[in-house]
């Protein structure tokens, strides 16, 4: 459960400061948008380093199904556009492939 705890506050502060990012370049926002959004990819690094695991590599790969879900849920609660059967369909299988990555039997 802690995993997955930090893999969703991961996501989030990942997409707020990569959104920041985007809403100046993209959007026209001022410049100091950059600031928090900096500072949020820092948290986010932050937290990722907290995920229990032996190995960085995997923990990166397990996580990015947790971003992806975490992406469609910004699509639709942030930029209010709702998700289609294609968009609900990839996150099934990237949970699912992320979950064979973080918790498949490991040979020693």
């Amino acid at each position: 459960m802690k995993t997955y705890i930090l893999y969703a506050l991961a996501a989030l502060f990942e997409i707020g400061g990569c959104f920041a990012f985007w809403a100046w370049l993209r959007l026209s926002k001022p410049v100091w948008w950059l600031a928090p959004g900096v500072l949020s990819l820092v948290v986010f690094a932050w937290l990722l380093a907290l995920v229990p695991s032996e190995a960085a590599g995997r923990t990166y790969a397990a996580y990015g199904a947790i971003y992806i879900l975490a992406s469609i849920l910004w699509l639709w609660a942030v930029e209010a556009r709702v998700p289609d059967r294609w968009d609900v369909a990839g996150v099934i299988v990237c949970l699912v492939g992320g979950a064979i990555i973080l918790f498949g039997p490991r040979s020693a």
